[in-house]
C-alpha cells in the first residue's frame, strides 16, 4: 500500500535532492538511516521547508519538492568532510513552492491549529492521501505523475 510522507529540511537542502532530475534523492533527520527504512518504493514524499537555509532566520514555510520513492534500500553517500548521510532515490515531478498557511485548515494531520508545527519536529511523518493530494494540487504538480488516480 502506497504511503505519503512529509520530510522536513531547509529549502536549500531539499532542492539539492532534485537538482539532477535523473538522480533525485532524499535525506532526512541529518542523514540518519532508520527513518528512511520506513519509506518504501512507490511512496510519495513532499519536502516542507521552514526556512531557506539551515538554521537561518529566513522563514519560508513552504512545500518545495514532491516526488515518488524509487526501488532500492537506503544507501550511504559521502558528501565530504567526514559527513556520510543515508539517502533514498526519488523521482521528483515539476512543481512550484506552495505556502503552508493557506492549507492548514484543510489538513487531516493538523489536530490543533495552534500547534500545527509540532509534527514537523520529527523530520519525517506520514500523512493521508487527502493531505498529499491537497499539497500536490497547491504545488501545481501533475497528479498522474504522482500515481494519484
Amino acid at each position: 500500500m502506497r504511503q505519503n510522507w512529509i520530510a522536513v529540511a531547509c529549502a536549500e537542502h531539499a532542492l539539492r535532492g532534485c537538482a539532477v532530475p535523473a538522480h533525485g534523492f532524499m535525506q532526512v533527520c541529518h542523514g540518519k538511516c532508520a527513518p528512511l527504512k520506513r519509506v518504501a518504493p512507490g511512496d510519495r514524499v513532499v519536502y516542507y521547508a521552514p526556512t531557506v537555509t539551515m538554521g537561518g532566520q529566513d522563514r519560508l514555510q513552504c512545500f518545495v519538492t514532491i516526488g515518488v520513492v524509487q526501488p532500492g534500500q537506503p544507501y550511504a553517500f559521502d558528501m565530504g568532510g567526514g559527513f556520510v548521510p543515508f539517502r533514498r532515490d526519488v523521482v521528483y515531478v515539476p512543481a512550484q513552492p506552495a505556502p503552508i498557511a493557506p492549507l492548514l485548515d484543510g489538513f487531516e494531520f493538523v489536530e490543533d491549529r495552534k500547534r500545527w508545527g509540532d509534527k514537523f519536529r520529527f523530520g519525517l511523518f506520514k500523512v493521508s492521501d487527502h493531505d498529499m493530494r491537497r499539497i500536490a494540487q497547491a504545488m501545481g504538480a501533475d497528479l498522474a505523475s504522482l500515481c494519484f488516480s
